[in-house]
């Protein structure tokens, strides 16, 4: 199974969703490393990148092993957008992201209140003016992110997808929930299947995908050209190779061991520290680390400890001495290494 952006080939159906303060490049590695067969960063405002605004130029950078990487744009100003989408196309090729992703379901409250992300479901006309204007700018394929509608009353998503197509967006991935759900309630994959239906360009389905067993079974229910995940990759990017592996081989991978858990949480944080300083990196790193230990013994003790700590030596000391305790206790052997976490 394969899926195309457009010119692009991806080597499976399967994407990492863009998400607002994780898609980080370390992250997005990580998952594209694990089977992820396409990533993108979080969203990045048109209107920053127009100004040039160093901190929104960041969000633009990626590993060469990402490709391939998209750059998630929102705004509400058709010609702002189209200008955003030029300085990302106009970026040198070893840096240049392989297609444009634009932000139309955002649910948070600041950027609705731009009239952008999931507000533009309310106005269709200002969103096929910014659709025509990116695509006609843009020297990458586009795609879109969007939802199933704003509210129970309005669940337009069918129609925006073929707003979408005849605008020339080449993929639309659809989180099947209203912006009024946001991320609460079942999704309604029947919209899904209703939005492939419709259109001739790739449909893939996003929500409630938590296992590789409920991204094939979305598949089946609802024919969409390809799943993304979002949530169920936080401290799981193996979710994606158990994912591919059930899809491609009808094979059930077993879960990660403690070891790659712990072990790719301190990549995850030595790849941070090398992009950021040292003490924004542990900071960043607290929630993944309750991500990568929940549901080991003495989770929460690493993770009120990891909340704690200031220095990557001391959150690296911690988490190499839980792994120990772990495989120790696995081994049967008492001693040193079962200190009580927390102990410094």
């Amino acid at each position: 199974m394969s899926l195309r952006i457009g010119s692009i080939v991806l080597e499976a159906p399967v994407m990492l969703a863009p998400l607002a303060g994780i898609s980080d490049a370390p992250f997005r590695l990580l998952c594209r490393e694990q089977g992820a067969a396409s990533v993108c960063t979080e969203l990045v405002s048109a209107d920053g990148l127009t100004r040039g605004s160093r901190k929104t130029l960041r969000y633009l950078d990626f590993y060469p092993a990402e490709r391939p990487m998209g750059v998630q744009l929102f705004g509400s100003d058709p010609g702002v957008m189209a200008e955003a989408a030029r300085v990302v196309g106009d970026l040198p090729s070893a840096v240049r992201p392989d297609f444009l992703d634009l932000n139309i379901g955002c649910p948070v409250h600041k950027v609705v209140t731009r009239e952008a992300g999931a507000a533009l479901l309310c106005n269709l006309p200002r969103l096929e003016e910014i659709v025509r204007a990116v695509v006609a700018a843009s020297r990458l394929p586009v795609t879109a992110k969007t939802r199933c509608g704003w509210d129970n009353t309005q669940r337009n998503g069918v129609e925006v997808t073929r707003l979408f197509e005849h605008c020339g967006v080449v993929l639309v991935a659809m989180h099947a929930r209203t912006r009024a759900e946001k991320f609460a309630g079942p999704a309604n994959w029947e919209m899904i299947r209703e939005a492939q239906a419709a259109v001739s360009i790739p449909v893939v389905g996003n929500g409630d995908v938590t296992s590789a067993r409920e991204a094939r079974r979305l598949l089946d229910e609802t024919g969409a050209a390809g799943v993304m995940i979002g949530r169920a990759a936080f401290g799981n990017p193996w979710i994606f190779r158990e994912t591919r592996a059930l899809l491609e081989r009808g094979e059930d991978l077993p879960p990660p061991t403690p070891r790659e858990r712990l072990t790719t949480c301190l990549r995850q944080l030595r790849l941070l520290a090398e992009r950021r300083l040292e003490v924004h990196a542990v900071h960043e790193m607290r929630k993944h680390v309750a991500w990568y230990v929940k549901g080991l013994p003495g989770a929460g003790a690493v993770r009120d400890r990891a909340n704690r700590i200031e220095s990557r030596a001391e959150l690296e000391e911690l988490l190499l001495g839980y792994l120990a305790r772990l495989e120790a206790d696995q081994r049967g052997v008492a001693g040193p290494a079962a200190a009580p976490a927390g102990r410094t």
